[in-house]
């Protein structure tokens, strides 16, 4: 079987998502004797107090999961990221229905790959835009069915791996 493709993020996203991470394991010891605290209090049945607690520990433990899953299914790597060809890590610049003036430019990875430029619209490879133009050469058109079910054209005009510092500016030729 197969490894899944892991989702690219940036360097920047990766550093935030630990340092979160770390501070949340951090606060475990806290949470746990807040917890400890509350249950002394009496009655569990009617102890607001507790169950704020156990909820927050629940919270907590819930995001730890999540960032987790998110670091191990994640790489900064951008070995695979190719000038002019469209693959998860890369910022990509097309137009629409053969209209170059119906332009757009993000990002094929994870919402959380492009946290560090909220400027730059991102698609997963599994949405139907970032499907249809994933593996594309510039200058490659495809079509893809819009959740509204109209069918669209799509050409690459350019792909170049991620950089926060130039993602949301159009690259010049």
């Amino acid at each position: 079987m197969a490894e899944p493709q892991k989702q690219y993020i940036t360097p920047e996203m990766k550093a935030k998502l630990e340092a979160e991470l770390q501070e949340l394991i951090d606060n475990r010891p806290a949470v746990a004797a807040e917890i400890n605290e509350r249950r002394e209090e009496g009655d569990l049945k009617e102890n607001a107090g507790y169950d704020a607690a156990r909820e927050q520990q629940d919270q907590e433990e819930a995001r730890i999961k999540q960032i987790s899953e998110v670091l191990a299914n994640s790489t900064t790597e951008r070995t695979a990221v190719v000038e002019g060809v469209a693959v998860v890590g890369s910022v990509v610049h097309v137009y629409y229905n053969g209209d170059e003036n119906d332009k757009e430019t993000f990002l094929i990875g994870t919402r959380a790959a492009s946290i560090d430029n909220e400027d730059l619209e991102t698609y997963s490879e599994q949405s139907p835009l970032g499907a249809a133009v994933l593996g594309a050469h510039a200058g490659e058109t495809r079509e893809y069915t819009a959740p509204s079910g109209a069918t669209i054209s799509v050409t690459l005009v350019d792909a170049a791996p991620y950089d926060s510092a130039k993602a949301a500016t159009p690259r010049a030729k």
